[in-house]
């Protein structure tokens, strides 16, 4: 779904972001990412959330402490974190919650792209995001037009290493009018 940003979509301010993962992650659902690259504005609708919350869940980065790589995590709620996946993929996240407890949520999905590796690919989404804002970037953002989806709970995916307590969690957050392409 390409659209373009109209007077009826608001970016998010700061204090979305400055709340708990899960709420963050369950809210992201139905909202607009608007990229802007090359005099090109792409906006797709947020379709699939995941949430990683604190030191304690060992699916998220920062279960193993600070590191360069997961600095960011345990900075201030409304930042990028762009990371390589396997080597070859770029994953979106913005972090969450308050400042020294790591938390984010990774966008897995948009409408006619999912999967979090496909999205960025699209959307051009790389390094050079990692560590900027994502309120008043004029880069990317993301906005609300007033779409709210029943939201559906599930587990995460693609987080074997995890604790099985943490592999059980229900911190995956999918529209559930995509419910036949979910897994």
């Amino acid at each position: 779904m390409k659209e373009k940003m109209t007077n009826d979509m608001t970016p998010l301010g700061a204090d979305f972001y400055a709340r708990e993962c899960d709420e963050v992650a369950c809210e992201l659902v139905g909202k607009l990412i608007v990229r802007r690259i090359d005099g090109e504005e792409l906006v797709l609708r947020i379709t699939e959330t995941e949430s990683y919350g604190g030191a304690e869940d060992t699916a998220c980065h920062a279960s193993k402490g600070r590191t360069p790589r997961t600095e960011l995590l345990f900075g201030k709620s409304g930042m990028i974190y762009v990371y390589l996946c396997y080597g070859i993929h770029w994953l979106f996240n913005v972090i969450t919650g308050d400042i020294g407890r790591p938390q984010g949520v990774l966008i897995r999905a948009c409408e006619k792209y999912e999967g979090p590796a496909r999205l960025t690919k699209y959307l051009r989404i790389d390094k050079s995001l990692n560590g900027k804002p994502i309120v008043g970037n004029d880069e990317i953002c993301i906005a609300d037009d007033g779409f709210r989806p029943d939201v559906e709970k599930r587990r995460r995916v693609g987080i074997d290493y995890a604790s099985e307590t943490d592999r059980n969690a229900l911190r995956r957050y999918a529209d559930s009018r995509f419910r036949d392409i979910l897994k």
